[in-house]
């Protein structure tokens, strides 16, 4: 992330014009200004300034700042690489599809927003500073652009080991060497390095995970050398963001893919390829030379083992983001996992279909995230041997089958839910603690002694995770969901009326609020919202069965009957709606 000026700008702002489903962008100097004139919230042409670069290759994008402190990322990217190579032109970030100004991917709307979706990753010491009462961003950052303590933590500690002597981490707050004194020995007869040390720590996926992963915040600030699940929310091996065998499929960055890995059990590190600070290989721009580091080239690098002597087409599948950037898997795996039936994906894919693999998810020689993702496709009510499994799981040494044993329990029964993982309130990691607190809201009340003692503190935490996002209508209405089960009907209302100013659209809003309403005895009012959540997702059976219900219970019988008949058609399976339609045409 850079000032924008003559000397970081790469994009053509020599009165350039680019056609988006016939609308003109024009981008134009006037002196030392780099202006956009698009189309704004509202449609209606505007001229906004470039108050930053963002991006060097093979793109760079463009901010420009709102009056209530926002930065928004501009819709239009160049295109830096050389012309024989398609570059040096101005591209849509969704050219397939008309994005226009009331879509929530318009440009001006919250997910092309810098200080929520972008900053953390992109400056130094950032602080969002989010007013939750007025809507508004005052974002802070000690360097504009990544620079040392965004990794090894503040430099205070630096000074002041300068000052009086240095220790083994020359002042850093952040230990980040996880080779130590170890060193890759080359295996003649397997053609593979071995580590010479067993693994005592492997730091550097967690510090680089912090934004190479898709993973949602929970700590704000963010605090160095902790667990990356103590400070983020990390997404697992979930259907739209990964293919069923652990392939990458939507923009899920690195740390997701390298973890699944043989590579990572083994000890393989970032620094172990990756010049930490410039992101290149070690052993320059041919990605066989750095394999050839660990994997003896007179037994890989063949015809007879890879015809086409390409490392990475074969074992680093790529998908192309961002229109024209294409990033490669990092779990290094073999050929044909899709349609190897003792692959976890096999057992990811069925699960994802209802047929949950219990022996799968038990099953050590697949990754953690594998195994925890299978965890999450549980369905209540359970059997026995899954019930034995939640069991281990809520014990698991590892953070991540914890905390995926509590997102499975989530959906069972509250009576059943405190004889499983209670002690989690109490876990020493972050994320554990706030699903926990989620997990058991309805059945604290249940709670052994010394865990009900630990609920107040989880609860605080989960609060302050979702407050970590505020800027999200989605979080405030999680939020408010978590405090009408605490019992506090007001305090939901309120987070939900925060949700639906940022997102009038947001069906998921308007439906808890009318439920919140209900609650209140405020039934027009409520019926409203119902009414509105039904017309902005008619695809939702749950919201055209709770409408129907509130119509019906306000007299409104016919107006019901007629809500009912469509969702019949539109519903057939759905066991409520049936019900529902056969009772009211008794």
């Amino acid at each position: 992330m850079q000032v924008a000026n003559e000397q970081t700008v790469l994009g053509d702002f020599d009165d350039a014009s680019v056609d988006y489903y016939g609308a003109t962008t024009r981008m134009y100097r006037d002196g030392d200004r780099f202006i956009m004139q698009i189309g704004n919230a509202s449609g209606d042409l505007e001229e906004f300034d470039v108050s930053f670069a963002f991006g060097v290759e093979p793109l760079q994008q463009y901010l420009t700042d709102f009056p209530d402190g926002r930065k928004q990322v501009l819709p239009f990217a160049w295109d830096t690489r050389a012309p024989d190579e398609g570059g040096q032109r101005w591209y849509h970030l969704y050219p397939d599809e008309e994005i226009r100004h009331e879509d929530v991917l318009h440009w001006t709307a919250r997910y092309a927003n810098w200080n929520y979706m972008c900053a953390e990753c992109h400056s130094t010491d950032l602080r969002v500073g989010y007013e939750l009462e007025t809507d508004t961003f005052n974002t802070t950052w000690s360097e504009v652009s990544v620079g040392c303590e965004a990794c090894h933590g503040p430099g205070s500690t630096h000074i002041a080991q300068a000052s009086g002597g240095f220790d083994d981490r020359h002042g850093l707050q952040v230990d980040l060497d996880d080779r130590r004194d170890a060193a890759w020995i080359m295996n003649p007869e397997t053609g593979i390095a071995e580590r010479s040390e067993s693994v005592v720590t492997q730091q550097q996926p967690e510090s680089c995970g912090r934004c190479h992963s898709r993973r949602g915040v929970i700590a704000d600030p963010y605090e160095y050398g902790k667990p990356l699940l103590d400070t983020h929310r990390l997404a697992l091996l979930e259907e739209g963001l990964y293919h069923a065998d652990g392939r990458i499929l939507d923009e899920v960055y690195v740390y997701g893919s390298f973890v699944q890995s043989k590579m990572y059990r083994a000890g393989v590190t970032c620094s172990d390829c990756h010049n930490p600070h410039s992101a290149d290989l070690h052993t320059g721009p041919d990605p066989n030379d750095i394999c050839a580091q660990c994997h003896l080239p007179t037994k890989f690098a063949t015809t007879e083992h890879a015809p086409g002597n390409d490392c990475v087409a074969c074992h680093m599948q790529d998908e192309v983001y961002m229109g024209i950037d294409p990033r490669r898997d990092h779990s290094f795996r073999l050929p044909g996992t899709q349609s190897d039936p003792d692959h976890y994906g096999a057992a990811i894919a069925a699960a994802r279909s209802g047929q949950v693999d219990v022996m799968a998810a038990k099953n050590r020689a697949y990754p953690a995230v594998a195994r925890a993702t299978l965890l999450t496709l549980l369905r209540a009510p359970f059997e026995d041997d899954e019930v034995a499994l939640l069991d281990g799981a809520v014990r698991d040494p590892d953070p991540l089958l914890r905390f995926a044993a509590l997102q499975a329990l989530h959906a069972a029964p509250p009576e059943l839910r405190p004889s499983l993982g209670a002690e989690l309130l109490a876990d020493p990691v972050r994320s554990v603690r706030i699903q926990a607190a989620l997990t058991f809201v309805e059945s604290r009340d249940l709670l052994p002694l010394d865990a009900a003692r630990a609920y107040a503190g989880a609860a605080e935490e989960y609060r302050q995770a979702l407050l970590a996002t505020a800027s999200v209508p989605e979080s405030m209405t999680f939020l408010a969901d978590f405090e009408f089960r605490m019992g506090d009907n007001g305090q939901a209302i309120e987070y939900l009326q925060h949700a639906i100013r940022l997102d009038p659209r947001l069906a998921v809003a308007r439906h808890s609020y009318g439920l919140a309403l209900v609650r209140e005895r405020r039934y027009d009012e409520a019926l409203a919202e119902l009414e509105r959540a039904y017309e902005l997702e008619p695809g939702n059976a749950r919201f055209a069965y709770v409408y129907a219900v509130s119509l019906n219970s306000l007299g409104l019988v016919k107006e019901a009957r007629a809500v009912l008949a469509k969702a019949s058609e539109d519903f057939p399976g759905d066991s409520d709606i049936q019900s529902f339609w056969r009772l009211l045409n008794q």
